[in-house]
């Protein structure tokens, strides 16, 4: 197998996501990643030192990646609302069937069990928060929510419908999960139920 030449560590943590979905991170090796890119184990290795090297830098990768992809789905979208939906939409999307999302389950389960990976997967929690956060003080600015909203409290609430829905998705398996999170996050927020209005809530 040939190697390719100048594969971004951004690819490679990709495939890592990817790998998680599909085996878990039981099934998570340099090999396996190093496979999915088409480069050899070695290469892995030497990038990111060990597994837990890899899965640490998938954590700050995501963390960093959290206020670029908040402005990018922004800026795709005709109202703060809307890009909060599809930004949910976009942190979920690996968890394309219930398997998938258990097997990202037991990656965070294991994060909380090890405190320097638990760290990790708090600094994540906090990029998203605020990234979240954000877009909703834009709606209360702009008039999408009620003036006098909390945009703090409300960011808390709208992670943990995140979490939540796709946990009971993944249990009752009905819908889809960007659905589900647009439901939920909708009801939170007293917005409309999705209605093909070209409002960018409803299901694309």
């Amino acid at each position: 197998m040939s190697r390719p030449r100048g594969v971004s560590d951004a690819v490679i943590l990709h495939a890592a996501a990817e790998v998680i979905g599909r085996a878990g991170p039981s099934g998570l090796t340099l090999a396996a990643v190093a496979e999915e890119v088409g480069l050899v184990p070695g290469t892995v290795l030497q990038r990111f030192g060990s597994k837990r090297g890899l899965l640490a830098a998938m954590a700050r990768h995501s963390a960093m990646d959290a206020q670029a992809l908040r402005e990018r789905v922004r800026e795709e979208h005709g109202s703060p609302l809307a890009a909060l939906m599809a930004l949910a939409a976009e942190w979920m999307a690996p968890m394309t069937t219930p398997e998938r999302f258990a097997n990202h389950l037991a990656l965070l389960c294991m994060d909380l069990a090890d405190p320097e990976l638990r760290e990790y997967a708090l600094a994540v929690h906090k990029a998203q928060g605020r990234a979240i956060e954000t877009l909703l003080a834009e709606a209360v600015s702009t008039g999408e929510l009620r003036t006098g909203a909390d945009a703090a409290a409300l960011a808390g609430s709208v992670q943990a419908i995140i979490a939540g829905a796709g946990l009971t998705w993944a249990l009752d398996r009905q819908g889809t999960l960007p659905r589900r999170l647009r439901r939920e996050i909708g009801a939170l927020l007293a917005l409309p139920a999705p209605s093909g209005d070209g409002s960018g809530l409803e299901d694309s």
